[in-house]
């Protein structure tokens, strides 16, 4: 997938997850574009995997330019962020559930790209492609 594809599957996942739902994930952009699958994502939140990169089939610099293409998509959109705790599956109502990592590194700035959660603030089919 070059780069242009990308930017274009980026654009459409996030805008038919703001459709849908209101709310766009980078973890479900990388689903959508069959960088993460489903099983991995699932293996992660049960904390099977140490961290979400891991499971990724793309190399860092490929990841690392979704991951921008989601923030300039959504700055352009004026999408607002929200960060998400990510914690691990299985651990309901325990003080001991483990926040999980989506990086190797766990650098702050990576680790909070990952887990913003971007919302539409105006009405449903207010969106830009």
């Amino acid at each position: 997938m070059n780069n242009n594809e990308i930017v274009e599957k980026v654009h459409n996942s996030i805008y038919q997850q703001i459709q849908k739902t209101g709310i766009a994930t980078p973890v479900q952009v990388l689903m959508d574009l069959d960088i993460l699958s489903k099983e991995d994502y699932e293996r992660w939140r049960f904390g099977k995997l140490d961290y979400l990169e891991r499971a990724c089939k793309v190399n860092l610099s490929k990841l690392s330019f979704v991951m921008r293409e989601i923030r300039s998509y959504a700055a352009k959109n004026n999408l607002k962020g929200s960060w998400t705790f990510y914690k691990q599956w299985g651990q309901k109502n325990s003080p001991h559930a483990k926040q999980l990592r989506f990086s190797k590194s766990s650098g702050e700035d990576i680790e909070k790209a990952y887990a913003i959660h971007y919302l539409n603030p105006s009405p449903i089919g207010g969106q830009k492609n």
